[in-house]
């Protein structure tokens, strides 16, 4: 019997009505492969993936395939997601055995979870080196029918050799090593070495591996560098010397390169998670949750310190760094496209829109978003009007279409590669309301509601950021909203990492849902000075010091989560930074609001390991090595304190306005306990309520200032 048709991830959801008879990754599952000694057929994907929805409709919806696979196999869905630790443990089995990964992906276990074969997708009829899968599930069905013995010693071999962890990153002083135990990478066996020294090396690295004619990094596919980014803002806004000035222009001709290209959505706003191309012109269009809330927050550091370190032209040969206009104009179009969009009844947000379209029951890849030059010529006839004429018309439409790269009557995406001309951008201005109308009549991709506790905790900090910085009320409220939902529907006295319809589901959160979480609600306290969300943070604190850290080592999951799941925290980036880089963040913000030595001394563990992951991949390691820029910047620590006013507000924001990295930012009326630590001793005594003249205090590196009454002095001190 097929059980997926409640769950609460849309990518399962999807395969509810397959022949196939799926069950969850759960114990029932594994249950009932042993109880009929029949091995299992794991397959993991996601909502939003083109290659999935094509091995389901040619596989998974084929009736005879569902019988093969129900006399022969428990079968199981894995949405990556969901379980990213699951698609983790399983990927490093199938790259071990087939020497590849990706999604769909496809692995056959004994039982009790042993991988013995893997590989990914799977056509229905036979090509060069690859079977079909019917013919691939035969193989498997006669290996365990016939040749058992063999099949139990690869799996065995395998579970051994992926049994010791690639590496463990420790918060704490390695304890002495059992003889005999299996040696993981130490990465915090040493100490740090100097922090300026690393991101030297990181910032060279990057500037080598830049592509000068495109932008980005490396070749194709090109994926968003979204940690290394905020590396290299980070390093831009601490760094005065060189070093600083390259990162500058690396983020700055990085952002361009993306926003300026068919990777972001010109018409609806939003980021494709990659491109197919180094030129960025032929996106992948699924469009993630976790994307545009790393990439938003990357947009507001770029117009915060570009603000302040206007950058220098570009030198002969480069392409132009954004512009501070078209960062803020592809901010907001970024968080329209997200209320519009991904928003969902009371107020989380969903994780992604499919890469397809689907047609008449066919999938069509990025359909919703590409133009013919029929379809262009009849928008710029609408936004020109009857009076003006086809002439003026065709000629509008002639010149946007130069700008889209759209080769004769054919279709393709929007791809300038380079800022727009103000004549480009007048003419792109008249027709894109049209464009958008047009858009509204088009069957959109389908959208995967589920709510993702670490994506919306990312997305928090970034809303957060783009309320106070671009100064929009509007921002905040949202974030407010968001975080109420996260703290109602995904905490009950723990944190769960995925909820539906705003009921919580599954598992318990992982490592980088409770670091995510407690980084954006420091920053909706920072943002507001609302005392229960510095509370919830720090509830999360204990737990992520208490659950995830265990004799000094990083875990990625709580031990409750497993089946079976990568255990040990990966210190390596992905599209997003990585749990252990987040939990890093989260220990020095905390410490910096509540001057405990304690966070920070953790804080530097994981750092510890910095110098041997940058110089093994200096674009995976963005993560911590922001945080690093953080901890040497600061702690920088901004208390605002006085009553509520126009006075006050001018104080705030020139707070959020600073561009350095380590800042914790507090605001408090100044009359009563103090609310945390960092305002003891700086309370209104003996002041009415609402009484008294708002002051400005900062403190760096634990040495204070004298308190400061304008924005002008406040900035001053922040500089």
């Amino acid at each position: 019997m097929n059980r997926l048709a409640g769950e609460p991830s849309a990518y399962l959801r999807q395969h509810a009505q397959n022949p196939v008879d799926w069950q969850p990754f759960d114990a029932a599952a594994f249950a009932e492969a042993l109880a009929r000694d029949v091995p299992i057929f794991l397959s993991v994907g996601y909502a939003a993936c083109h290659w999935c929805h094509v091995m389901a409709g040619e596989s998974f919806e084929d009736p005879a395939v569902g019988e093969y696979l129900k006399q022969h196999f428990v079968s199981i869905k894995v949405d990556r997601e969901e379980r990213p630790d699951v698609d983790d443990a399983y990927m490093a089995a199938t790259q071990a055995l087939s020497g590849q990964g990706g999604w769909p992906m496809s692995v056959f276990l004994t039982p009790d979870g042993r991988a013995f074969y893997a590989g990914t997708y799977f056509p229905p009829q036979p090509s060069p080196g690859r079977p079909s899968f019917v013919q691939l599930l035969t193989a498997v069905h006669e290996a365990w029918s016939e040749r058992r013995p063999e099949v139990e010693r690869t799996a065995n071999e395998l579970a051994e050799a992926l049994s010791a962890p690639l590496w463990q990153v420790r918060a704490a002083a390695a304890p002495d090593q059992a003889a005999g135990e299996p040696s993981a990478v130490e990465l915090s066996s040493t100490p740090a070495a100097d922090g300026g020294a690393v991101a030297q090396a990181a910032v060279a690295a990057l500037a080598h591996a830049e592509d000068p004619e495109h932008g980005g990094f490396g070749t194709s596919p090109k994926f968003p560098p979204t940690p290394a980014l905020e590396f290299l803002l980070r390093c831009a806004a601490h760094d005065t010397t060189a070093t600083g000035r390259e990162a500058l222009g690396l983020a700055g001709r990085t952002l361009a390169a993306m926003v300026n290209s068919a990777l972001f959505d010109q018409v609806g706003g939003g980021f494709a998670r990659y491109s197919v191309s180094a030129d960025w012109s032929e996106p992948h269009y699924e469009k993630m949750l976790y994307d545009n809330a790393g990439l938003l927050q990357a947009l507001v550091h770029w117009i915060r310190l570009a603000q302040a370190l206007p950058a220098a032209g570009p030198t002969a040969g480069q392409p132009q760094a954004l512009s501070v206009a078209d960062a803020r104009g592809a901010a907001q179009a970024t968080i329209t496209w997200l209320m519009d969009e991904l928003r969902l009844p009371g107020g989380a947000f969903a994780s992604s829109l499919d890469a397809d379209t689907v047609i008449d029951g066919v999938h069509h890849e990025g359909a919703s978003y590409q133009w013919s030059m029929a379809e262009l010529n009849a928008a710029a006839l609408e936004s020109v009007g009857p009076a003006s004429g086809q002439d003026e018309a065709g000629r509008l439409a002639r010149l946007v279409a130069g700008f889209m790269n759209i080769p004769g009557t054919g279709t393709a995406p929007f791809h300038p590669g380079r800022p727009l001309d103000s004549h480009e951008r007048d003419a792109w201005n008249m027709i894109i309301p049209a464009l958008l109308r047009r858009r509204e009549q088009r069957t959109m991709p389908a959208r995967d509601d589920k709510v993702v506790a670490a994506w919306n905790g990312q997305l928090l900090s970034a809303l957060v950021e783009a309320a106070m910085v671009l100064d929009r009320a509007d921002y905040l409220a949202a974030a407010v909203e968001l975080g109420e939902y996260l703290h109602a529907a995904h905490w009950s006295g723990q944190l769960f990492r995925v909820s539906h319809d705003g009921r919580a589901r599954g598992i318990k959160g992982l490592l980088e849902d409770y670091a995510s979480c407690a980084n954006g609600f420091l920053s909706l306290y920072a943002a507001t000075g609302e005392q229960r969300f510095f509370e919830f943070a720090g509830t999360l604190m204990g737990a992520l010091e208490t659950e995830f850290m265990v004799d000094g080592v990083v875990l990625n999951n709580a031990a409750e989560n497993a089946l079976a799941g990568s255990k040990y925290a990966d210190p390596f980036d992905n599209a997003s930074a990585s749990g252990v880089a987040l939990l890093a963040q989260a220990l020095t913000t905390w410490a910096a609001y509540t001057g405990s030595r304690h966070h920070r001394s953790l804080a530097e563990g994981l750092l510890a390991s910095l110098p041997d992951l940058a110089r093994r991949a200096p674009r995976a390691a963005g993560g911590l090595l922001a945080v690093a820029q953080a901890q040497m910047a600061g702690p920088l620590e901004v208390a605002i304190v006085g009553p509520a006013g126009p006075e006050r507000d001018a104080l705030v924001r020139q707070a959020w306005l600073a561009t350095s990295p380590g800042a914790a930012i507090a605001v408090w009326d100044g009359v009563g306990p103090a609310p945390v630590p960092l305002f003891e001793g700086r309370g209104l005594s003996g002041e009415p309520a609402g009484g008294g003249q708002p002051l400005g205090y900062v403190c760096r590196n634990m040495v204070c200032a004298r308190p400061v009454a304008t924005p002008q002095e406040l900035a001053a001190l922040l500089s």
